[in-house]
């Protein structure tokens, strides 16, 4: 089916429609959104590119349909393991929760201009060189074999060094401060103009986003050759990623076998794209340059594959024992900073039953194999809020023994502040009271320097 320039450009217009929809309403005043912000958001972006599907099908006919959701299903579960990088790049920035919204918005809008770029030049080789599958297939099969190698290569000392190294040689290359100045993209130190970590992260997603595309696009052209249905899956898949960040945040560290699910796709596809060029063969120095008889992998198996993978996957990973051991330190940290958190205004029978849940969990952890308790550590300072949690209890029992009640905090907590609330840096995280109060003092500083050098710079400018 030839899609014609009118549907090209409504198509596009939507889609730029849809990206200055979420800026203007959602983005552009910075806040957290909530779990059920993000599941109906989520649901509306995912419903939009099953509607557009079902079009299509009805359009398009049934191969044009089932290529375009092989290639939505493959780009979105591909999309889903570009949150673990954004994760460790916002990390290593320590963006602040509330400003995550912003740069994942830039992330997903650069991502489409930069994919529709590839798309083109993609459509342009495989039109006029006929021996592109086999590079795009090459691609493929060598990033499969890259993606189980990285995977087994999980808890490698170096690969923390590698992300800081990253960081350190952005910074160095272009001036700039550790301190953000809310979600500007410049600011004022020490009297000259410089970067702050907000226009850093958006250029080290950037990047990043150019190397995902590198194994997306070759993909969805595995699945389809059609240019109108390789660009709308790709944009659609991007869509709503920002909203399913926030949705399934808490689920990411438990796909523990994505990588090695998404590695098996890849080399399916990789598989298959070597079997049409054989199949289109024109290399003088392949069979004398003339097709082989191979068989082709049809568009219906392909969707068949895909979803299969992904299904088994998701369930291996939420049910072997490294994703329930991921999962009772997710778990064990959720419960334990409620419990720290939750006042006697709580109801007394509901903080006995979460007490009761943290330390089932804590009995999971403590119970862990030794392979798995790198898991506990890399969860900042659980520990320390189970002890924090423990001292509470200890305190809260003995009040109700004597039939009495205290708000007060008892001596020696790690990570609780005096008002019963715990201690999170910027990005979220758990740190200690000291860590917090050490960083809150240190920004102080910096904002105070940054007003001061405003001053002096509007003074000259005056004078």
């Amino acid at each position: 089916m030839t899609v014609s320039p009118l549907i090209w450009l409504l198509t596009i217009i939507a889609i730029v429609g849809l990206l200055a929809f979420d800026y203007i309403f959602h983005v552009r005043k910075a806040h957290i959104p909530t779990i059920g912000e993000a599941a109906v958001w989520s649901a509306i972006y995912v419903g939009i590119a099953l509607v557009f599907g079902v079009g299509v099908f009805a359009l398009g006919g049934t191969t044009m349909g089932a290529e375009y959701f092989a290639g939505y299903v493959t780009e979105k579960a591909l999309s889903v393991d570009n949150l673990f990088v954004f994760l460790v790049i916002m990390g290593a920035f320590a963006v602040p929760r509330k400003d995550q919204q912003k740069v994942l918005l830039f992330g997903i809008t650069f991502a489409i201009i930069s994919r529709s770029g590839m798309i083109a030049i993609g459509a342009v080789a495989i039109d006029r060189l006929s021996f592109a599958f086999y590079i795009f297939g090459a691609i493929l099969l060598y990033t499969a074999v890259k993606m189980i190698r990285d995977e087994a290569k999980e808890g490698d000392p170096d690969a923390e060094e590698k992300d800081s190294f990253f960081v350190r040689l952005v910074k160095k290359v272009l001036p700039a401060t550790d301190e953000y100045d809310g979600d500007k993209l410049f600011t004022i130190e020490n009297g000259k103009r410089v970067l702050t970590p907000m226009l850093l992260v958006m250029i080290a997603i950037a990047g990043t986003d150019l190397l995902f595309a590198l194994d997306s696009i070759p993909a969805i052209f595995g699945l389809t050759q059609n240019t109108y249905i390789v660009f709308t899956a790709t944009a659609f898949s991007l869509l709503g990623l920002r909203q399913l960040y926030f949705l399934i945040d808490g689920l990411l560290d438990r796909l523990v076998y994505l990588s090695y699910g998404l590695s098996i796709i890849l080399a399916f596809i990789g598989v298959k794209l070597v079997l049409h060029a054989l199949h289109t063969n024109e290399l003088f120095f392949v069979n004398g340059g003339e097709p082989l008889d191979v068989p082709e992998v049809t568009t219906g198996l392909s969707l068949t594959v895909i979803i299969s993978v992904l299904v088994v996957t998701v369930l291996v990973s939420l049910l072997s024992p490294k994703g329930r051991a991921q999962a009772a330190v997710n778990n064990a940290h959720r419960e334990a900073v409620a419990y720290v958190e939750m006042t006697y205004a709580g109801f007394e029978a509901r903080r006995d039953a979460m007490y009761e849940r943290m330390l089932e969990d804590e009995k999971t952890l403590q119970g862990l194999p030794a392979r798995f308790q790198d898991i506990v550590v890399s969860e900042q300072n659980v520990r320390e809020l189970l002890a924090d949690a423990h001292r509470i209890h200890e305190m809260r029992v003995g009040f109700n023994d004597r039939g009495e009640r205290s708000d007060e905090q008892p001596e020696g907590l790690i990570v609780t502040r005096t008002d019963g609330t715990i201690a999170t840096d910027p990005n979220g995280n758990v740190v200690t009271v000291s860590e917090e109060e050490a960083a809150l003092a240190r920004s102080q500083a910096k904002r105070r320097e940054r007003e001061e050098a405003r001053a002096a710079h509007s003074v000259a400018r005056k004078g």
